[in-house]
């Protein structure tokens, strides 16, 4: 093929620079998601290199220069440099000697080619030196990942079930890959080979649950998810994900009409909510998924607020009745709910009702209860559990009276509550 040329802000910004210079402009170039999304033109976030040099050798030459130098994955030949604006991952060439389907053992050399014919997909093998130069080493053995760029074509390097039996968690990455370049027509030998990943029931069932969360979250921060996410139902690989069966015609639709509303209301891409709009609308499930998927309590503790159905928003609630939800469900909770009940609306037009409900809800402050201990005390409620069923009760009212800051028609209604209940 014709010689193809990276124009990239990121490969010409000076930290990328330095570190090219320093390593070598021979000896290292950036490599595989980086040069294929440039080559798109997608914007780039990660950028990995990979370089002819010893790990031990990068990390001397690059601390001399003056970047810090961290051994993440050192015994692989990977170190990550960081830099004043990002930071950079720095493989050594490798070659894989033994593989397990998680793990493999490599040996380190001095050959692109070899490095390139380990990797996942032909569009990931592409590589580019300092000045540009985009290099497809795969092109020497009769298949040119440059050329599968430009039609679309995701396909794994050489025998696809060797490929995915190296790593089985390449399965999900081709179906993300797969249909952000190519969604109406994937490579179909590649979907045999996934479909028959899933009947090795083993090999998905020994990825881990950080592994697997940590590509859900890719897969899902695209606009293709839901299509993603039908051809793995197809291919029967959603239960080695989801410890429960994903309605996916109504759930599944839902994720899809959270994703167009994210992308034409010109909301961020929220990966946690679209996570939550594939659940069913139960708590209980959520405690599954997150130990299937090693959450955080706090990514869990939002997944189950998203999930609650004891909150009912609907896009012409008054604000009164907002407030009220706000104060019992918690803002990111309402919000959230307001987003998936939204999804589900078959009324286009109550679009910008629920835009302002939500604008309404972010602005919106939680008030302080003003009840006290001192003023229960002087009331007359006893120290212990009584005090806290007296401001539960009061608190009740509070709500109800739209969060009254009328100091004396609190103390009223404590004195009835005092009266009818401990008096």
């Amino acid at each position: 093929m014709k010689s193809v040329v990276l124009t990239a802000s990121w490969l010409q910004a000076s930290d990328t620079q330095k570190i090219m210079q320093t390593l070598g402009h021979d000896m290292v170039r950036v490599v595989g998601g980086c040069v294929r999304d440039a080559l798109r033109g997608v914007s780039v976030t990660d950028i990995d290199m990979a370089t002819s040099h010893l790990p031990d050798v990068v990390r001397d030459k690059l601390t001399a220069a003056g970047f810090k130098v961290i051994p993440t994955g050192i015994e692989h030949g990977t170190v990550t440099v960081v830099a004043a604006e990002r930071n950079f991952e720095i493989t050594t060439l490798r070659e894989d000697i033994e593989t397990d389907g998680r793990h493999a053992k490599v040996s380190f050399g001095q050959d692109w080619q070899a490095d390139a014919a380990r990797r996942d997909f032909t569009v990931n093998a592409l590589y580019a030196d300092s000045n540009g130069v985009v290099y497809d080493p795969l092109e020497a053995s009769g298949t040119s990942s440059l050329a599968d760029l430009e039609a679309g074509v995701v396909r794994f390097i050489g025998d696809p079930d060797t490929r995915i039996a190296e790593d089985y968690l390449r399965v999900l990455r081709f179906f993300r890959f797969s249909t952000q370049l190519q969604p109406e027509a994937p490579d179909a030998e590649a979907i045999e080979a996934c479909a028959r990943a899933a009947n090795q029931k083993e090999g998905m069932l020994a990825l881990s649950g950080e592994r697997l969360g940590q590509e859900l979250f890719k897969l899902l921060s695209h606009t293709t998810a839901p299509h993603a996410l039908d051809l793995m139902q197809q291919a029967g690989l959603l239960p080695f994900i989801f410890p429960f069966t994903p309605a996916m015609d109504i759930q599944n639709k839902r994720l899809d009409n959270l994703i167009d509303i994210q992308d034409t209301q010109f909301f961020e891409p929220d990966v946690l909510l679209r996570l939550a709009a594939l659940c069913p609308d139960s708590k209980v499930v959520i405690d599954q998924l997150s130990e299937k998927l090693r959450l955080s309590k706090k990514q869990t503790k939002r997944l189950k607020g998203a999930l609650d159905t004891s909150c009912h928003p609907v896009c012409y609630m008054s604000a009164r009745e907002m407030r009220r939800a706000l104060y019992v469900s918690g803002r990111e909770a309402f919000i959230d709910r307001c987003f998936l009940t939204w999804a589900m609306d078959k009324k286009t037009n109550n679009a910008v009702q629920w835009r302002a409900l939500i604008a309404m809800a972010t602005s919106w402050e939680k008030p302080d209860f003003p009840l006290t201990g001192d003023m229960m005390k002087t009331a007359g409620v006893p120290e212990g559990p009584e005090m806290g069923r007296v401001s539960e009760e009061v608190e009740r009212w509070w709500i109800d009276s739209d969060f009254t800051d009328d100091t004396f028609s609190i103390i009223e209604r404590l004195k009835a509550v005092v009266q009818a209940t401990i008096l």
